[in-house]
């Protein structure tokens, strides 16, 4: 399973950095603002905390077979039937996760910038660099995301400074008063931002460690890819709130999109939404990616194969098809990642690994009764 190959450190700070952003980028501020209103910056604070504990639970999991990818830990752990099974399901979820993308990556460009195009042509088009990416294997992923994160600092700062300037309008007022939407929907908005932002993190444990050189280092930068991920969306959901108010976030499914259509400098820096829409294609693109490569690679993994290439073109091919069948319309695929896709993500990305742990924990108190 071409295990040799390595990424370094560095290259995996950025990809947990790109990952972590993704879809979050550009949905995000709408959802919080939507339970939280004014407060949802403070959600998006208390997530990224969160997601620092999650990520100190999937380095727990890493040092415990530190040359094994999860799947090979569930069969290890949890014996060969039962790990198979369970490693089945989260080849599924990583498929399901990465066709739900692609319908989004359908939506957002059929209705905001080409919408004479039919949905299935870009599913298609994209996915074929899907699959593509994946062949090339993950060292080629990580220069891939290498190159184009430059880009991505770039533009994220011409958007923040942007933001600054006429016609844009910040309005301190928009975020007062502050704490005033209670616990219940704090905690809901917490642990919505928890589900998009963090909990995916999981299908890291593919590659973390066992295709991360310089193991200590990896586990240093998961933090910093994850803090530095959690900082770029906290400026966006505090800039959107500030600039739009939270009514208006709410109402809009695309907050941060609409924030970047509203600048207009001198009539000269313009067209500002296009730089959002690069932004966020650059960094869903590397989240389908591993989404997909967890899939393909457990699926190999699991099934006992040397080579998982000839499994890209099948999968790509359900992956197309999942895409426009799993959710029939914007708003029953609105109301899944509201209601469903937190708890479903949740079993994989917060259960399993503390099955794991204890699973792991017991194995070890047992034989060392038998030592004695």
């Amino acid at each position: 399973m071409e295990k040799n190959l390595k990424i370094s450190a560095r290259q995996f700070a950025i990809l947990v950095i790109l990952y972590s952003i993704g879809t979050t980028f550009l949905v995000i501020p709408g959802s919080l603002a939507r339970e939280v209103k004014q407060d949802a910056w403070i959600a998006a604070v208390i997530g990224t905390s969160i997601g620092l504990l999650l990520v100190a639970l999937y380095i727990a999991i890493g040092r415990m077979f530190p040359t094994m990818t999860l799947v090979e830990i569930n069969e290890k752990l949890l014996g060969k039937w039962l790990g198979k099974a369970v490693s089945l399901t989260f080849v599924f979820f990583s498929l399901f996760s990465a066709a739900s993308l692609l319908l989004f990556v359908g939506n957002f460009l059929t209705i905001q910038i080409m919408p004479d195009t039919p949905i299935e042509a870009i599913h298609i088009l994209f996915a074929c660099i899907l699959i593509m990416g994946i062949r090339l294997v993950l060292e080629t992923l990580a220069r891939a995301g290498e190159i184009l994160f430059p880009f991505f600092v770039f533009l994220f700062v011409i958007l923040v400074v942007s933001a600054f300037l006429p016609p844009v309008q910040i309005k301190f007022e928009n975020i007062q008063p502050i704490f005033e939407t209670g616990i219940k929907p704090m905690i809901r908005a917490v642990f919505l931002f928890t589900s998009i932002f963090s909990l995916p993190l999981i299908v890291f444990l593919m590659i973390f460690p066992v295709s991360v050189n310089q193991s200590k280092a990896a586990e240093k930068n998961f933090f910093i890819g994850i803090l530095l991920g959690g900082i770029c969306l906290i400026i966006i959901v505090t800039l959107t709130i500030l600039v739009l108010g939270a009514d208006n976030s709410a109402r809009q499914m695309y907050p941060s999109y609409a924030l970047a259509r509203m600048t207009n400098v001198g009539d000269f820096l313009q067209r500002i939404e296009a730089i959002m829409a690069i932004m966020w294609i650059i960094t869903i693109y590397f989240k389908m990616s591993f989404y997909f490569y967890a899939s393909v690679i457990g699926l190999a993994q699991t099934l006992n194969l040397n080579n998982y290439r000839p499994l890209t073109l099948p999968l790509g091919i359900i992956l197309v098809t999942l895409s426009i069948i799993v959710h029939p319309n914007v708003a029953k695929l609105a109301t899944f990642d509201k209601e469903i896709w937190p708890l479903y993500v949740s079993t994989f990305g917060l259960v399993l690994p503390l099955l794991l742990l204890a699973v792991n924990a017991l194995r070890k108190k047992i034989h060392q009764n038998k030592k004695r």
